[in-house]
């Protein structure tokens, strides 16, 4: 399966592409560090300033919350979960992190594939 990643929409000049890309893209939001074996806040946000569709053919399918190459979790949404309007898929996450992390998310589009997000890096103290 192909990965897409995020291209910086201020580089492009069609408007089409921009909303295209912006959103399918799935975006890491937390703090830079984090205490061991405390609960930890992650925020994956699928789009920016561009609205997914959620139609019952094309909607987000699910978010994933990587470090490295260890999922640590999942939502999964169904056709409507965002009230049938276009709106951008926002999940929290809550982990228990031991060592530093290397934070990915993805997001899975029915009609657009797969999408990651660029890492972002926590200090765990």
């Amino acid at each position: 399966m192909k990965i897409n990643t995020y291209e910086d929409i201020a580089l492009i000049e069609r408007e089409a592409k921009k909303d295209y890309i912006d959103r399918h893209s799935a975006f890491v939001y937390c703090e830079n560090t984090a205490k061991t074996g405390e609960m930890f806040k992650v925020k994956v946000k699928v789009g920016n300033q561009y609205k997914h569709p959620d139609d019952f053919d094309h909607y987000i399918a699910y978010v994933q919350l990587w470090n490295g190459e260890t999922m640590l979790a999942q939502t999964t949404l169904v056709a409507g979960a965002m009230g049938g309007i276009p709106g951008n898929v926002e999940v929290d996450f809550n982990i228990v992190p031991q060592k530093k992390l290397k934070l990915t998310a993805t997001a899975y589009c029915t009609k657009h594939g797969l999408w990651q997000s660029d890492p972002v890096e926590v200090e765990v103290n």
